[in-house]
């Protein structure tokens, strides 16, 4: 199934387990893939008989500034390989917040409680999905960041919201991962930790990708903030 969020025009799929589903999963792709790309992860997570809509938009297009300003899906612009934080992109980020919002508003407005709804992601995604995340005025279910970092930590502090103090938060992490560092990811961690927030966080031997041990933590972790 697709969908277009109202508004702002974000392509969707959606697969629901159920007929009417009482939750949601937001899965946000990484830099340069699409909606696709976690799809087939829904068979995979041996979740609890619960009528679940899993919604995993595309991001917008647009030039990528460390791929030679290649047009590609992205939720926001990479300037450098290192990922500095003097050097983010501030005004995308903070684009695609508004846009991600729009689809848990939307979710919230189908009949789905925020409380009800979890917002994950990878890489990009995942970053995404973190900053969205504590940023948004309802309280969600839980948090998922796959492979992704923290970004913006300058603005944390005042953009954060209390709605989401207490949300369970995931974090994993390949130790080999030579995109987005682990040493990145875990100075994320403790940014988070030092503002109150307490991640459930997991290390996997593997580069930026996804393990079947992984997928098994992610299900088990779903099935919890879920029910």
């Amino acid at each position: 199934m697709n969908g277009i969020t109202a508004g702002n025009r974000i392509e969707t799929i959606e697969i629901e387990t159920r007929p009417s589903p009482s939750h949601t999963v937001i899965w946000l792709h990484g830099l340069g893939a699409d909606g696709n790309d976690f799809v087939p992860i829904v068979d995979e997570l041996s979740l609890p008989k619960l009528g679940i809509r899993f919604i995993f938009p595309h991001a917008p297009m647009m030039p990528v500034t460390i791929n030679g300003g290649f047009v590609m899906r992205a939720w926001y612009d990479i300037l450098d390989a290192g990922l500095n934080t003097r050097t983010e992109d501030a005004k995308g980020v903070h684009a695609s917040q508004r846009m991600i919002a729009a689809i848990l508003d939307k979710e919230v407005a189908r009949g789905v409680p925020a409380s009800r709804v979890v917002l994950a992601g990878f890489s990009q995604g995942g970053a995404m999905a973190l900053h969205t995340g504590l940023r948004y005025p309802g309280r969600l279910a839980g948090l998922m960041a796959l492979s992704a970092y923290l970004p913006l930590t300058s603005t944390l502090a005042r953009e954060r919201h209390g709605a989401n103090q207490q949300t369970p938060i995931f974090m994993a992490h390949g130790t080999m991962d030579d995109v987005v560092p682990l040493s990145l990811a875990a100075s994320s961690r403790a940014h988070l930790e030092q503002a109150g927030y307490r991640p459930d966080w997991h290390e996997y031997p593997i580069m930026h990708s996804v393990c079947e041990e992984e997928l098994a933590d992610i299900g088990a972790w779903l099935t919890r903030v879920l029910l």
